[in-house]
């Protein structure tokens, strides 16, 4: 979001979101506007935890939504995939990945998944 290519992010999100909630479109548009100054602010602070907050903030905003609406989870990852991810610099875009895992346990099984560390103690 610090990018100068943010503009065009915003335009494809807002136009995404109009979408998905029409009402909340411009809203959405002058958050992405704060977001991006807030963004540049905790960069020049060096405040990680800042930009952490902010990007917490926008993935559960993301998760809210697709959960009253499970049907616009295609359209977003056509638009991370095709928009937003290729918008960052080389070296961020390694960082985003996207899994999918699907399990089904019968009787008395267990599913444990991780997209990262897990430890089970079982006793």
């Amino acid at each position: 979001m610090a990018t100068d290519a943010w503009r065009q992010v915003r335009t494809r999100v807002v136009e995404w979101w109009r979408t998905a909630r029409p009402d909340q479109a411009e809203y959405v548009h002058r958050e992405l506007t704060d977001a991006h100054t807030e963004v540049i602010e905790a960069r020049q602070e060096d405040n990680e935890g800042r930009e952490q907050d902010l990007i917490t903030n926008w993935q559960t905003r993301l998760q809210m939504l697709l959960r009253a609406n499970p049907a616009l989870a295609e359209q977003l990852r056509v638009l991370l995939n095709d928009h937003l991810i290729p918008a960052l610099p080389t070296r961020e875009q390694h960082a985003v990945a996207s899994q999918v895992m699907k399990a089904t346990a019968t009787g008395h099984g267990r599913v444990y998944q991780a997209g990262r560390d897990q430890n089970i103690t079982e006793r």
